[in-house]
């Protein structure tokens, strides 16, 4: 050791030490919508996680609970980096991870946006059900007034052919009965 520098290579300059996030933060593609961050305290997780672990199981084709799990575990942070969630991601859901994670990202977006902390995709699906409920509603309570009514002339229509038929069978009776009582007196 001469002049008491040291030799060698400092941490800085030997790839091992290397902050290997930053490097690939710098060469992976990423989708627009994870240029921003989320303010996680804004997004109801409750409405998102049901979202979050069919979404993964549609897209790998079969549940992993630890992977969901681990998704959860990285959006409790306060504020939530797309890009980073999405390189730790990577090394599980491979080809999937930029498609997963622009679906997400969309939606985490706009529930941060939303008062109520729900993405507007989810309200419009479910006032779309809400709206489709009520239509069926309304078309069986329209069967049931319909079968109601023909039943009402039915029975009408019988109340009115034994009104109509009451004075013959009457009539019929008394001949009867005369006929009868005249055979029986002789």
């Amino acid at each position: 050791m001469s002049g008491g520098f040291f030799r060698g290579t400092s941490a800085d300059q030997d790839t091992r030490f290397s902050n290997k996030q930053a490097k690939l933060l710098k060469t992976q593609k990423f989708a627009p919508e994870l240029e921003h961050l989320v303010d996680m305290t804004k997004v109801k997780m409750d409405v998102m996680k049901p979202w979050i672990a069919t979404r993964v199981t549609e897209l790998l084709g079969f549940e992993d609970e630890v992977l969901i799990n681990f998704i959860y575990g990285l959006l409790e942070e306060k504020e939530a980096d797309g890009k980073k969630i999405q390189i730790q991601l990577t090394g599980f859901m491979e080809k999937n991870t930029v498609k997963f994670m622009k679906e997400l990202w969309s939606l985490l977006l706009s529930a941060q946006q939303n008062a109520s902390g729900v993405p507007q995709q989810f309200l419009d699906a479910k006032e779309a059900e809400i709206q489709q409920k009520k239509a069926e509603e309304s078309r069986i309570a329209q069967e049931i007034q319909k079968k109601r009514e023909k039943d009402g002339r039915e029975q009408e229509l019988e109340k009115q052919k034994l009104m109509i038929a009451s004075p013959i069978i009457w009539v019929h009776i008394v001949l009867y009965l005369k006929t009868a009582v005249g055979r029986g007196c002789r």
